[in-house]
C-alpha cells in the first residue's frame, strides 16, 4: 500500500476525510443560524464531550457550512492563560471589517468598530494581554466603561444590529471553552443573554469538557435556560465503520469485515482514535483487502504513537503528586471512580488530595460525572498511565 496514498488524518484538530455520524448536530446548528438571522429565538449550542471524540473538527465544519450559507462568523480557541476579551477583539474585528465593506451596513459597522476601540482601551488596564488593531476613534460612552459584563454586552449588541443590518448573522465558534475564567464566562453569558432578548442575530456555537455545562451554571444560574449542551460521545459502531471504510474506498482498496470489526473495537469508536488505527493499517497493509492480520499487526505501532503524542503530551504537563493521583485512577479501572477509593489506593486522606483533584481538573485532565466521583476527560488514559508508570513505585510520594 502506497503511503502517499494513505487517507486518514490523526492529528490535532485535523479534518477527516469523513465526517461519519455527525450530520444531525450539523444540520441543528444551521437551523438555529438561520432562525437567528430571520430574527426568531433559537438557543446557543455547546458541544460537550471528552478529549478525541472530534469537538474541534465538528466546530470548524460548522463554521465552514455557516460561512457558507453567507453568515458572518469568528472562530477562537479558549486557550490556559489568555482572557476572553484577548481573544475576542481581533477575531470581532475581522468580522466587523468584513461587514462594513458592505453598503447597507457601513454605518453601523463602523460604529461597532469604534466600540471595539472603545472595548480594547477601557479594558487594557485589567486585561493587559489585549492587543487588537485599531480602525477607528472610541467612541464615548459605547463599550468603555472598563465593566467587562457591561462592556461586552454593549459590544454585541451594536455588532448584532450591523449584522441585523446586512440581513446575516454573526456567529461565535468558540473551542475549549471550560479554559475561560469564570467572572469573563459570567460576562459572555450576560451579553448573549441581552442580544437574545433584543432579537439580534447573534449565537455562540461552543465546545468544551464534560465540567463545561456546570461551569456555565455556576458563572450564571440561567445559563442552563440558555444554551443547549448536546454531548459528543464516540460514533456508533456503524458510523465508525463508514469513517473508517468511506476514505479507503474512494482510494479503490476495501476492510476486511472482520479487520473494520477489529477496528471498531480496540478504538471504541473515538474519532481521533480511528484515525490513527485506520492510518497504520494502512501502511501495515501490503495490499487490498486490508486484513485483520494487518490491524493486528498495527496495533502496537498505533499504541506507541498515541503514547508518544496525544498521551503523552498531556502526561508532560503533569506535577509528580499528579501523576499519582492518575496513577491510582487507573489502578482502579477506566471509571468514574470515588474520591475516597482513590484516596485509599494513595493511602491518603480525601481532604488531602483536594488541590490535587482540583488542580486537574483545572487543567482539563479529569471531571466529576457526580459529586464524589471523579473520571478521565481523556479515553483510554488509563491504561495508558499503567504502561508508562508500571509497577507500585508510584504508591510511594
Amino acid at each position: 500500500m502506497n503511503p502517499v496514498d494513505n487517507p486518514y488524518a490523526p492529528g490535532a484538530g485535523t479534518p477527516p476525510p469523513e465526517l461519519a455520524g455527525r450530520d444531525d448536530l450539523r444540520e441543528s446548528v444551521r437551523i438555529a443560524a438561520e432562525r437567528i438571522r430571520a430574527g426568531r429565538p433559537a438557543k446557543s449550542l455547546l458541544l460537550i464531550g471528552l478529549r478525541g471524540v472530534g469537538k474541534t473538527v465538528l466546530l470548524d465544519r460548522m463554521r465552514n457550512d455557516a460561512e457558507a450559507a453567507a453568515l458572518h462568523t469568528l472562530r477562537i480557541e479558549a486557550p490556559e492563560g489568555r482572557s476572553l476579551p484577548a481573544i475576542l477583539a481581533p477575531q470581532l474585528r475581522q468580522a466587523l471589517l468584513r461587514l462594513s465593506r458592505l453598503e447597507q451596513t457601513r454605518d453601523l459597522a463602523k460604529r461597532a468598530l469604534r466600540g471595539l476601540a472603545g472595548f480594547a482601551k477601557g479594558l487594557k488596564i485589567k486585561y493587559s494581554d489585549i492587543e487588537v488593531g485599531i480602525d477607528y476613534e472610541p467612541e464615548p460612552g459605547l463599550a468603555d466603561n472598563g465593566d467587562l459584563e457591561h462592556d461586552l454586552q454593549a459590544l454585541l449588541e451594536v455588532a448584532g444590529e450591523a449584522a441585523r443590518s446586512a440581513g446575516t448573522a454573526l456567529i461565535l465558534f468558540i473551542d475549549e471553552l471550560q479554559y475561560v475564567e469564570e467572572d469573563q464566562m459570567a460576562a459572555l453569558i450576560t451579553a448573549l443573554h441581552r442580544v437574545a432578548q433584543r432579537q439580534l442575530p447573534v449565537m455562540m456555537v461552543g465546545a468544551g469538557l464534560p465540567q463545561l455545562p456546570g461551569r456555565m451554571g455556576r458563572a450564571k444560574s440561567y445559563a442552563e435556560r440558555l444554551f443547549d449542551y448536546p454531548l459528543i460521545g464516540p460514533l456508533t459502531a456503524a458510523a465508525a465503520r463508514e469513517a473508517i471504510a468511506v476514505p479507503a474506498a474512494q482510494q479503490h482498496v476495501e476492510f476486511e469485515p472482520q479487520a473494520l470489526e477489529c477496528i471498531v473495537r480496540e478504538t471504541q469508536g473515538y474519532p481521533y482514535f480511528l484515525q490513527e488505527w485506520g492510518k497504520h493499517a494502512w501502511d501495515e497493509a501490503s495490499r487490498s483487502p486490508i486484513t485483520v492480520r494487518d490491524v493486528e499487526q498495527a496495533s502496537a505501532i498505533t499504541i506507541a504513537a498515541l503514547d508518544e503524542s496525544f498521551f503523552r503530551v498531556r502526561f508532560d504537563r503533569l506535577t509528580p503528586s499528579e501523576k499519582r493521583y492518575l496513577r491510582a485512577m487507573a489502578s482502579l479501572g477506566a471509571g468514574p471512580h470515588r474520591s475516597g477509593d482513590i484516596a485509599n489506593a494513595l493511602v491518603r486522606k480525601v481532604t488531602a488530595l483536594g488541590p490535587t483533584r482540583n488542580q486537574l481538573i483545572s487543567k482539563g485532565m479529569i471531571w466529576s460525572p457526580s459529586h464524589g466521583d471523579t473520571a478521565f476527560t481523556v479515553p483510554m488514559f488509563d491504561q495508558f498511565m499503567i504502561r508508562i508508570m508500571p509497577g507500585d513505585d508510584w504508591r510511594v510520594a
